[in-house]
């Protein structure tokens, strides 16, 4: 009995501390088993960390490859594009300013023209100064009117594209105009398209402006910002910045294009000595070495800073008017 009692009270206090322990664990919920209790917590008002942007160079997209083969030999095209107004050194009196452009050259079934259905189609890049290009589609049609362009020198550039914007490059689609208007239009406004729509003004920063009563809406142009470019030297290395423009949303998103006009300078893959660097939101400058477009995967959502800048073997920008060195902000929607 005495031998009993001693081996019973040992289990006794075994069962109790065993019981006192499961009193004082909290019950676990199956369903998070596998996490802890730390996991993907944010403390109340703050944001989540975002999300971390690393691009890398990707082949073209197949809806792309897809519109090459069905345009047949248009990408092999050879568009050659002529200013006919405003004449190269023109002085125009007044704010308004016609352009008109005359197209020829090897092509291949190649015409500006806006599908009705998609929006998009061949058309040509139009520049005014340093300002983001504007799509010119029916140059058959009215000419392509900046109106309230404000007193003083003005460049124009232009090249012919296809829809989905990248630029030919053969000799002689690229065209540059110099010219000079007197008695312009209100220099704290920017110029506008003949519907009112912004382009460009050299003495504004930050105007906006509204549509005239009188305007036509068969001009087209659209929204743009007030220039910064300074005097060009047509016999200087030139980089004409054309994509990315804009937004960027769904299929769209995944690749963004990168593609410019280069005047007067080979790059090192060409057999030059120039290099195109770019970067995007202040990120490790890269290079581009041959002259042709180049897409990027990898992009998050949000406004992005876009810089292409033309550099020698120095390293450092080539000058020419503040033009070879250029920033855009894009936005992409994810």
């Amino acid at each position: 009995m005495r031998l009993a009692r001693r081996t019973l009270l040992p289990c006794a206090f075994s069962l109790l501390a065993a019981l006192l322990s499961a009193s004082c664990t909290p019950p676990t919920d199956n369903a998070n088993s596998n996490t802890t209790a730390t996991t993907n917590v944010v403390a109340p008002g703050a944001s989540p960390s975002p999300a971390v942007q690393t691009l890398t160079e990707t082949d073209r997209p197949q809806k792309i490859k897809d519109q090459m083969t069905q345009r047949g030999e248009q990408d092999n095209a050879a568009p050659v594009l002529r200013v006919v107004e405003p004449r190269e050194g023109a002085t125009i009196n007044g704010s308004v300013v016609n352009v008109k452009l005359a197209l020829s050259g090897d092509l291949k079934g190649y015409k500006p023209m806006k599908d009705p259905a998609t929006g998009m189609g061949n058309h040509i890049h139009v520049i005014l100064d340093n300002e983001p290009y504007e799509a010119y589609y029916n140059i058959d049609g009215p000419a392509f009117e900046l109106r309230n362009v404000s007193e003083g020198t003005h460049t124009l550039r232009v090249f012919a594209s296809r829809p989905w914007h990248e630029s030919y490059k053969n000799d002689g689609t690229f065209q540059m105009v110099t010219f000079t208007v007197k008695g312009g239009g209100d220099a704290s406004k920017p110029a506008t398209t003949a519907s009112g729509q912004v382009m460009s003004n050299i003495n504004s920063a930050n105007a906006n402006t509204s549509a005239s009563p009188a305007a036509s809406p068969a001009r087209e142009g659209k929204d743009m910002k007030a220039s910064t470019g300074g005097a060009v030297d047509r016999t200087k290395p030139l980089l004409t910045y054309s994509r990315p423009k804009g937004e960027y949303k769904g299929d769209d998103a995944n690749a963004i294009m990168i593609d410019f006009w280069l005047a007067n300078a080979k790059l090192q893959g060409d057999g030059g000595e120039y290099r195109v660097r770019y970067s995007v939101d202040g990120s490790e400058p890269k290079f581009v070495d041959k002259w042709s477009p180049i897409w990027l995967s990898g992009w998050t959502a949000g406004k992005k800073s876009v810089k292409l800048e033309l550099v020698g073997k120095d390293g450092n920008v080539v000058d020419n008017g503040g033009y070879n060195s250029t920033t855009r902000e894009i936005t992409v929607v994810k």
